[in-house]
């Protein structure tokens, strides 16, 4: 079996991810190549998209998202806000869906809905927002409530957290559209999206998906994998049938002592790849990061991860020394303030430092 470092991972990582080389063609090019950029904070997507492109252009993430629909915002892996591509989120959505959680006891105790209570709340935004209409989260709860008599509900569907609105979304019955004066409204993917065909089968959604992952955060295990997806929330046999319906198109790597999937076209490009020792600063809730997830030592050390991963779920914007988590950053009175626990060559981070400040809201 051919073996590599993490060392080496890292390196080809960058480069797949276009942080070692930020010549992302657009802001959807973006978003198609790391599975999705996580948007529970706007500024922080936008930066996303913005410290892969060699000349970047202010509001790329939002014109891609409004005038030109070809990204869609909706609750996706983990259950949290991500930008897709228009023309794939429908298969992320289905495979985010797979878990179905609504139906554990313990999820209709903590919410108060059933299955039934949401299937009817589900016919209920499909009617309302049939025909291109786009509602606010109050109107839209509004009308489900007085649509379904389910007035115990309203609390819970006009949470910004979105719980019950969340199954609807990878249903395909609703997404994220314009904001209104601020507030957040709602709309009907197939309404909104011309690229949009409806939901895929599950097979189909997966093959598109964990290609997606493996291209941008391999190699990887099928646990890996469950953990990006839904924090391990999907069975262990579906999530290894996945990887065993790519065939041939996978191929297995040793990753300092462990066996990991990889897919079969990128090997040559892995083993090819040499060591990187850029300098990078990636903002809050990056997908370098989130792809790998907080606890993955290899990536930031176990004593640091409480820098990284704060309180209420925030992720730190980060520093990258030879694509390990070196230290992280933060903007502060016109500048950017950095903390490093590593020794991070002063002269590489001065320039980081004079790339990205311009991008800085």
């Amino acid at each position: 079996m051919t073996s590599v470092m993490w060392e080496q991972v890292l390196a080809w990582r960058m480069r797949r991810q276009f942080v070692d080389r930020p010549d992302a063609a657009s802001a959807v090019a973006v978003a198609r190549r790391l599975g999705g950029v996580q948007a529970q904070v706007a500024s922080s997507a936008e930066l996303a998209v913005a410290v892969r492109r060699a000349a970047p252009e202010p509001g790329e993430a939002a014109r891609a998202l409004g005038e030109e629909r070809t990204l869609v915002k909706t609750w996706a892996m983990r259950g949290t806000l991500h930008l897709l591509p228009a023309d794939e989120a429908a298969a992320y959505l289905v495979l985010c869906g797979a878990a179905r959680h609504w139906e554990k006891p313990s999820w209709q105790r903590a919410f108060g809905a059933t299955p039934a209570d949401l299937e009817a709340i589900a016919e209920s935004a499909a009617r309302a927002l049939a025909g291109g209409a786009v509602l606010t989260r109050d109107e839209l709860t509004r009308t489900i409530v007085d649509d379904t008599g389910s007035a115990h509900l309203a609390e819970v569907l006009g949470s910004g957290w979105g719980t019950l609105l969340k199954p609807l979304a990878w249903w395909g019955v609703l997404c994220h559209g314009p904001a209104r004066g601020g507030r957040v409204t709602f709309a009907s993917p197939e309404g909104r999206l011309p690229s949009w065909k409806g939901l895929p089968p599950i097979d189909e959604a997966a093959r598109t998906v964990v290609r997606a992952f493996l291209g941008a955060h391999g190699p990887a295990t099928p646990d890996m994998f469950d953990n990006w997806l839904m924090r391990k929330a999907n069975r262990k046999k579906d999530v290894k049938g996945w990887f065993a319906a790519l065939g041939d198109e996978l191929c297995t790597v040793d990753v300092d002592g462990v066996p990991m999937y990889l897919l079969a076209e990128h090997r040559d490009e892995l083993l090819g790849t040499g060591p990187a020792a850029p300098v990078r600063l990636l903002g809050a809730f990056d997908q370098y990061v989130l792809g790998a997830g907080t606890g993955a030592t290899y990536l930031i050390p176990a004593e640091h991860r409480s820098e990284v991963s704060r309180t209420a779920g925030w992720i730190s914007p980060v520093v990258l020394h030879e694509g390990r988590v070196a230290g992280v950053w933060q903007p502060e009175d016109g500048d950017v303030a950095v903390t490093t626990w590593e020794d991070v060559p002063a002269d590489l981070l001065d320039a980081e430092l004079a790339r990205v400040r311009p991008l800085l809201p």
